[in-house]
């Protein structure tokens, strides 16, 4: 099998050179971090042992995650409501693929609190500095969860790699 190319090889994350010693498999992801069994349907789908389907989804996501996150940074600072709701309907739905359920509740959360509902989507905000502060409270827990699967989902592909034949 050729080496990866720059264009199927995953980008370098800061889980892979400080611990890829550490053997990380899937049991021992918290399972509040990633649903293990939607994370093994995307597995299954992989058609061999270096799991380059799946690595690719999830490596996918990471830089879809992190752009969505700068926008919706840039969102808030603009005060678009409407956009932080797109951009949390837009990300809930790959981070649901995933397994990353509390990556998907705060997106949902943002999705109402950006169309001036409560954080459950049942009652109307009226108070838009109020909104936005949640949003923003949100957007901080969002992105401490996603940097704890992404630093256990890393490891699971580092070890996958790295381990041998």
């Amino acid at each position: 099998m050729p080496p990866p190319t720059v264009e199927t090889a995953p980008k370098e994350r800061a889980a892979d050179v400080e611990e890829r010693d550490h053997v990380e498999d899937l049991t021992t992801i918290p399972e509040d971090v990633v649903d293990r069994s939607t994370f093994d349907q995307i597995l299954e789908m992989d058609d061999d042992e270096e799991r380059e389907f799946s690595r690719a989804i999830v490596f996918g996501f990471f830089d879809q995650a992190e752009e969505t996150f700068r926008q919706m940074e840039e969102s808030v600072k603009a005060r678009d409501l409407p956009q932080l709701s797109s951009l949390g309907h837009f990300l809930k739905g790959s981070s649901a693929t995933l397994g990353l359920t509390k990556v998907k509740d705060s997106c949902e959360k943002i999705q109402h609190l950006g169309v001036k509902k409560d954080e459950n989507g049942t009652h109307d905000i009226t108070d838009e500095s109020l909104c936005l502060d949640k949003i923003k409270k949100t957007l901080d827990t969002m992105k401490k969860d996603y940097r704890q699967a992404e630093v256990h989902l890393t490891k699971f592909y580092s070890e996958e790699i790295d381990s041998p034949p």
